[in-house]
This record gives C-alpha cells, sequence and structure tokens, in this order.
C-alpha cells in the first residue's frame, strides 16, 4: 500500500507514524511517497505503480485537497484504488473515504464559537474528539478501475455516489 504524504505539513508525521503501525497488523507493507509540491503529483503515482504498489491512501494535506480532482484522475489513470479521509476527494471523483463527519465537525465548531460568544473563555473549552465518522464510496469510479464492491461494503457506507 502506497501513503501519498506532504512531510511539510505538521501533523503528517503523526498521521503516518500511525499508519505505518497498522500496516503489519493488516498484513500490508507501507511505502510512504512524499508530495512537496504539486510537481510531485504525476511522479508520485509513476513511482507507486514502478514500486508494485496496488492501492493507495492519501493524507489529507493543503496540496491533496487542493489537487483532489488531480489525484482522482491520476488514480483512474494508473488503476490505483484509492482511500482517502475526507469526502471531498470522493466528491472529486475519488473512490473511497473514511473519516470524521465534516457535518458533525462544523457542528462542534458552531457550539464552540457559541460558548465563546456567550463568554467562555477558549483555554477554558475541553477539546472533542469527533464522534461521527463516515464511510463514502464512487461508485463511477469503482466502475473505471473495473471494481465490484461487496453487497456487505455498499451496506456498511454511509454514503453511496452513484
Amino acid at each position: 500500500m502506497t501513503v501519498l504524504w506532504d512531510p511539510a505539513e505538521p501533523n503528517a508525521a503523526a498521521y503516518l507514524k500511525e499508519t505505518r503501525a497498522a500496516a503489519p497488523v493488516l498484513g500490508m507493507q507501507l511505502q510512504p511517497i512524499e508530495i512537496r509540491s504539486p510537481n510531485d503529483i504525476q511522479n508520485s503515482f509513476r513511482a507507486a505503480k514502478d514500486a508494485g504498489a496496488n492501492g493507495l491512501t492519501v493524507l489529507t494535506d493543503p496540496i491533496t485537497l487542493y489537487h483532489r480532482s488531480e489525484l482522482a484522475e491520476l488514480a483512474a489513470e494508473y488503476r490505483l484504488p484509492a482511500i482517502y479521509s475526507e469526502r471531498l476527494f470522493v466528491e472529486a471523483g475519488g473512490l473511497m473515504s473514511y473519516g470524521a463527519s465534516d457535518r458533525d465537525l462544523h457542528r462542534l465548531a458552531a457550539t464552540y464559537v457559541d460558548k465563546i460568544l456567550k463568554g467562555a473563555k477558549p483555554a477554558d473549552l475541553p477539546v472533542e474528539q469527533p464522534t461521527k465518522f463516515e464511510l463514502v464510496i464512487n461508485m463511477k469510479a469503482a466502475k473505471l478501475l473495473g471494481l465490484v464492491m461487496p453487497p456487505t461494503i455498499l451496506e456498511r457506507a454511509d454514503d453511496v455516489l452513484e
């Protein structure tokens, strides 16, 4: 499994460490490939394919988020099933995402704003973790990759885009 990541992203090293720790448990070998600028995107897919990747995950950062359509197109071109942590990637043509619900995160942010506007000190507010995660699948991307999604996966999905 290839992981596309930007080492300049402040949280990327921690995310990569967690991904690296999970790989052996899942019987996978990890191949991290750095994307330091938009110019690296095309070459990262070529490197993944040359390394024999059979799938990839993309760590979200400003570069990958802004170029999500290009990432989805290249994943289809190189026939690499990809999973992302943000629904936006799937809406841009990516295969699937699994991550915290953006709606839930925005609702949580609104409660923080409300508390601050009512006089709470931001430093006194507890840090809350997301509680709702969603699986989103893009069936058009699956067809482009020649994948048949098992019914059990489709049943578990929170949203299936046609």
